[in-house]
């Protein structure tokens, strides 16, 4: 990247008229100069001071205080890159392109992708297509010197344009496939960071941040540059992503200012200044030293693996068969020419003949080979995740990581958080200030002391403050009850106040506690501003205020009375949360700072409220639907135990027999880390509710699942639920409630925070894999017919009917056009009413297996009988026959293709009409067929059919969805048949 640097000659005060010139030097030596000048040579970046963009990486990289202070601290730097810390850079046209050229945009070298010549390299290369173009090459050279160049080309051109077809249509659906999931990817790493530009708060692309952006940090946000802390609280930073350590460390302004690019905010929130972008910062600097894809391999994809080798095997050993059979029967003189004349007469056949017939014979044994081994499954994979990854997203789920599709399919357990359950929307329906309910009541019977308090807390405890416990909707629906109760303003209530100190919401503490100083009690006096959740609020209260704002001493009986008054709220499914206050003199909060905690003892309890979230309207049909599919939902959640129970109640997760029973299906997250190994695998299963849990609760619960042998799924809305996501086998975090951190470490983001779109994952995923399991079976059926026919005919008559060219057009229908057919069929109701995939079912199924011995075995006779008996049956001549066998051949993996749609059930047309890609191909293969037979005859080694030899060929195919139809009344056993392909 192009050097660039910024000269500051002079600075002068803001208040003070200045000049500031723009000089751009000629494009070779790509510098960029700014002059800040007037004959007043104070203040920071004065004088000869230089700051380039090598200094400004190296000034964080290295952690330099010292030179940060040389220049003038972070307001020195700020002014160097023409950015006010408190409105933020001008962010117009002319701004933010001067800063790209500057100083980079924020993105890093990646290695060059793949273009579609890569992909047909790939084919190109594989050995089995090496063989046959070799083949190919010498059968056109020995054609041409043998029969001219007019009509001596045909055999080895036809495998040619057969190979060229295969590979291209191979190459070109794999580089489709890619685009479309590096678009995917695209989306899925695209993260909105927070700003201020031209004094305006704005989200934007981390793409798009320059240097000199001042950015707003919060829990669970990822830090988007290297760059300078400017102010907040209680910021920590998570910095094991660049380091490998997770021991959190402390920033502040003083003794380390410094932020890097990829690390997660852990803990507070404060505002940076970005200093370097892209390569210039650490993280670009690791993230371009890597040159190599990482290709990611599916579970489903490594058993595949398993699969084709052991087809491969087998195609081998056919192949191998075949071409000794073809081989002795030659060299034996058993093989005649049309004429009857023997193709080989020992000493006096020539070298060259001999040559011929020997590369055509090894060119026929490879294509079997080629055929056989089912190189279309990484593509039908590929297909089907793809497709699939497309289609999840226009259904609100974000895939970010490929396995999750197929994982989901096996999913037996999904531990969900609230806000999957609930709607974003929150309201107050009941309060309760001082010491008693709002109900009926104005705001004008409130102290005026007690009702500032309580809008001051109101405003300071937003989730623009603090984000882990402050969501959103509660924000939203407590402000809104302040605005329509306590006549709150909504802009003036902050006003004259200076925030001292935050401390972070833990899920321990659950609650957000807040230092402040007002203007009006020139420092006298530290106000202390508490909320949280109801319990933990008053356990922390030592007084609450009267009607007549007096404190009075919160004894046993008052607080016996406010904890019946939450646990009516609670059994109603409400949520309560409490406000409370507390006066520190100058004296006391010196003492507090050196402990760096916001005080949390002897409060004066304000007053609580309690919020009511509705359930969303789909929630209790897709939790019953999740449990007729063997799918156990857990509801594992922070809220106290009362109303977690009223809200899965509603939700459906638990039912009125467990609630009221003692069956171990309710418990706290307390009671669970408690208990005993043994006592807890024994229980883990049956639980439907873990009320106040932590997120090492959560992660617990599911370590254990996982020991018991489930697949486990879990949701995550928090910056603390990341350990969980990632222990899980699937993570799904929120779209909108998610933090940074938890989408990084989730494999799907559910993009509107609904529970029933997650239920829309779990059918897709088990689509995948059913998907997967057709064309495993089309493709199996075909490899199974095609190589008994061949190796059948080789050893008896020295023939095979299918020539290379034939065999591997009927590889394309099998690889290419097959799986995209079958690798595109959309999820139905009906794989919802089975239970789940487990991690050692096998691959093929005994269903699977017995359709494809019943179609093969129709298959099988069929063909021979036309080999054999074709000349008599129809009463033509050998070429006819081979093309009849050739057309009727291809028409049966036609067909097969429809009795591939179902693997159990019998009607295999439902549906039909709605899947237009399946219609589309099936047209395109007859279509290709026709036109191979009747205009290609030459190239295609076929001869033209009329009208009553294609119906009859058609009638043979068609009869194969009789046979299907009647093979799925036949018994299977319930105890796997290949044991082998159990991975």
């Amino acid at each position: 990247m192009a050097s660039s640097s910024l000269s500051v000659l002079h600075y002068r005060q803001p208040e003070r008229k200045s000049v500031t010139r723009y000089h751009q030097m000629p494009p070779e030596v790509h510098e960029y100069v700014i002059e800040m000048g007037t004959d007043d040579q104070q203040g920071p970046c004065s004088g000869s001071s230089t700051v380039d963009q090598s200094m400004l990486s190296e000034l964080v990289k290295e952690k330099k205080n010292d030179e940060v202070a040389r220049l003038g601290g972070v307001e020195g730097i700020a002014t160097c890159v023409k950015t006010d810390l408190q409105q933020g850079i001008g962010g117009d046209d002319e701004d933010i392109p001067w800063r790209t050229k500057a100083f980079g945009t924020n993105s890093y070298t990646k290695p060059p992708k793949k273009g579609l010549f890569s992909f047909v390299w790939e084919e190109l290369i594989d050995p089995t297509i090496l063989i046959l173009l070799v083949c190919a090459a010498m059968l056109i050279g020995f054609g041409i010197k043998e029969y001219g160049t007019e009509n001596g080309w045909y055999d080895g051109g036809s495998i040619l344009v057969a190979v060229f077809v295969v590979v291209s249509v191979s190459a070109a659906s794999n580089f489709r496939q890619k685009k479309q999931l590096d678009k995917l990817s695209k989306i899925s790493n695209n993260i909105l960071v927070k700003v201020v530009r031209n004094g305006i708060r704005q989200k934007i692309s981390i793409s798009d941040i320059v240097v000199g952006d001042v950015v707003s940090l919060s829990i669970g946000d990822q830090i988007p540059a290297d760059g300078l802390f400017i102010g907040g609280n209680s910021l920590q930073v998570n910095e094991s992503r660049m380091t490998g350590v997770n021991d959190l460390v402390e920033v502040d302004k003083d003794q380390n200012p410094f932020l890097f690019s990829g690390t997660m905010v852990a803990d507070g929130c404060g505002k940076m200044m970005v200093t370097s972008v892209g390569i210039n910062t650490t993280w670009g600097e690791m993230m371009s030293a890597v040159h190599n894809e990482s290709i990611e391999q599916t579970p489903l994809q490594a058993r595949l693996k398993k699969l084709t080798l052991l087809t491969g095997i087998f195609g081998l050993v056919v192949g191998f068969l075949v071409l000794a059979a073809l081989l002795v029967r030659y060299f034996t003189g058993a093989t005649t020419y049309m004429s009857g004349n023997k193709e080989f007469k020992g000493s006096k056949t020539k070298v060259e003949d001999v040559i011929n017939a020997v590369v055509g014979i090894i060119a026929t044994a490879v294509t079997i080979v080629v055929v056989a081994i089912p190189q279309g499954l990484p593509l039908a994979v590929t297909l089907t995740l793809a497709y699939s990854m497309r289609r999840m997203t226009v259904d609100r789920a974000l895939v970010r990581k490929l396995s999750a599709c197929e994982k989901m399919g096996s999913a037996a357990t999904i531990c969900t958080d609230t806000p999957a359950l609930l709607l974003t929307q929150m309201e107050v329906t009941k309060s309760v200030i001082g010491a008693e309910s709002m109900e009926g009541r104005s705001y004008t019977s409130i102290s005026d002391n007690v009702l500032q308090l309580l809008i001051q807390g109101i405003s300071l405890s937003r989730g623009s403050v603090h984000k882990l416990f402050s969501v959103a909707p509660m924000d939203d629906a407590i402000r809104s009850w302040a605005v329509m109760k306590l006549n709150m303003e909504m802009d003036n209530n902050t006003h004259g106040l200076s925030i001292l100190g935050v401390e972070a919401s833990c899920p321990e503490k659950r609650g957000i506690g807040i230092l402040v100083e007002r203007q009006q009690d020139n420092g006298n006096m530290i106000h202390v501003h508490w909320r949280g959740d109801f319990e933990r609020i008053l356990s922390s209260c030592s007084h609450y205020y009267d009607n007549t704002g007096q404190a009075i001493v919160l004894d046993d009986q008052q607080s016996a009375r406010f904890h019946q008054t939450a646990k009516d709220m609670a059994v109603s499914g409400l949520r309560c949360i409490a406000f409370a206050h507390k006066h520190l003199s100058k004296e006391e909060y010196e003492n507090e700072r050196a402990h760096r905690k916001v005080p949390d003892k002897d409060l004066i309890l304000l007053g609580f409220v309690a919020l009511r979230g509705t359930c969303h309207p789909d929630m209790k049909q897709a939790v019953e639907i999740c449990h007729l599919a063997g799918v156990n939902v857990k509801m594992i959640t922070g809220e106290n135990i009362s109303t977690a129970k009223a809200i899965a109640m509603e939700c459906g997760i638990l039912t009125p027999a467990q609630e009221v029973n003692d069956d171990g299906s309710i418990v706290t997250g307390e009671e669970f880390r408690r208990y005993q190994e043994n006592v807890r695998m024994g229980i883990v299963e049956n639980i439907r509710l873990m009320g106040r849990s932590s997120p090492s609760d959560k992660l617990l619960l599911v370590q254990s699942l996982k020991r018991k042998g489930h697949v486990v799924a879990v949701t995550g809305d928090g910056a603390n639920d990341a350990p969980a996501l990632r222990e899980a086998d699937i993570g799904l975090s929120m779209g909108i409630q998610g933090t940074d951190v938890e989408k990084e470490n989730s494999d799907i983001i559910i993009l509107d925070d609904n529970f029933a779109s997650v239920v829309t994952v779990l059918k897709w995923g088990r689509c995948v894999y059913n998907n997967i399991q057709k064309f495993i079976q089309f493709q199996l059926t075909v490899n199974v017919a095609a190589m008994a026919i061949n190796f059948v005919a080789a050893v008896s008559t020295g023939e095979i009917p299918l020539t290379p060219a034939q065999l591997l057009w009927v590889n394309l229908i099998m690889d290419t056009l097959g799986a995209l057919a079958l690798a595109t069929e959309n999820p139905t109701d009906e794989l919802m009413n089975k239970p789940p995939i487990g991690r050692s079912d096998p691959l093929i199924t005994n269903i699977m297996c017995r359709n494809i011995v019943g179609l093969a075995s129709y298959q099988i006779p069929v063909i021979l009988a036309l080999q054999f008996k074709g000349k008599s049956i129809f009463g033509v001549n050998e070429n006819v026959v081979n093309t009849l066998i050739f057309t009727t051949f291809v028409l049966l993996q036609v067909f097969n293709q429809f009795n591939s749609r179902e693997l159990k059930a019998k009607n295999v047309f439902k549906g039909i009409h709605k899947n237009k890609l399946f219609l589309g191909i099936t047209g395109i293969t007859i279509l290709l067929q026709v036109i191979l037979v009747e205009f290609l005859n030459k190239f295609a080694h076929t001869e033209r059919l009329d009208w009553k030899q294609w119906v009859a060929c058609i009638g043979i195919a068609a009869f194969s969805w009789l046979i299907g139809w009647l093979v799925k009344f036949l018994p299977v056993p319930k105890k796997p048949i290949l044991n082998s392909l159990i991975i």
